[in-house]
């Protein structure tokens, strides 16, 4: 299982990083990313305190963890210089909270995170086909999620996605440790959003082409 979007103690999650890390490894995770909420008034102190608590894990063969940020309720005016600040103060993964069903997102906000240059637009199941076109020529993924509530719009993500040929990316948004999903689970749930078995390999592959980048990244820093 490669997870790209969990939350701790440092947003709105129910546990430490180090306990997150461990749980998910219990889980049978190879790769993790945390990626707390952030605006303006947190985003530095959570990708230091992330980026501090990632890099200075002894390193463990069975699990890889990331750090980066989700950028929650924004403006979408004020997503592009978000994103590059994230990248600036060296976020691994940048996600946006994308506009789902269940919550209040500013209409525009999926756009405005594919045009930034995002990795990932995390559960964004009001998404219209010309967005996903958009996403699909500039390279960023949108969530398949297991996450209850915003996964009800995960058909809808995943036949527009078929359309435009844009890439997937299964997550987990996990807050809690219940929200924890092994791999097998992950594909019933994708299944279950209309995709097939191709589709959902192809899916998972995207998810670790993009660790294969951060990492690559990471070592030469």
């Amino acid at each position: 299982m490669i997870d790209l979007h969990t939350h701790s103690i440092h947003s709105d999650g129910d546990l430490i990083p180090a306990e997150l890390v461990q749980r998910a490894k219990a889980k049978g995770y190879r790769v993790i990313a945390i990626t707390d909420h952030s605006d303006e008034s947190n985003l530095e102190t959570v990708i230091s305190s992330l980026k501090k608590f990632a890099l200075g894990l002894p390193k463990d063969p069975a699990i890889t963890v990331l750090f980066g940020v989700e950028l929650t309720h924004l403006y979408p005016v004020q997503i592009p210089k978000m994103v590059k600040a994230a990248r600036r103060l060296g976020a691994e993964v940048v996600v946006i909270h994308g506009e789902t069903i269940v919550e209040p997102v500013p209409k525009g906000t999926n756009r405005a995170g594919i045009e930034a240059g995002a990795d990932i637009i995390a559960h964004p199941g009001l998404i219209e086909l010309e967005e996903v076109k958009l996403a699909a020529e500039k390279g960023v993924f949108l969530e398949i999620t297991t996450r209850l509530g915003h996964s009800l719009s995960n058909g809808r993500v995943a036949a527009l996605a078929r359309e435009a040929k844009a890439g997937l990316a299964l997550n987990t948004d996990s807050h809690a440790p219940e929200d924890l999903t092994g791999r097998e689970d992950a594909k019933k749930i994708a299944q279950a959003s209309g995709l097939t078995g191709s589709e959902i390999s192809r899916m998972f592959s995207n998810s670790e082409s993009l660790v294969k980048k951060i990492l690559a990244r990471r070592k030469k820093r």
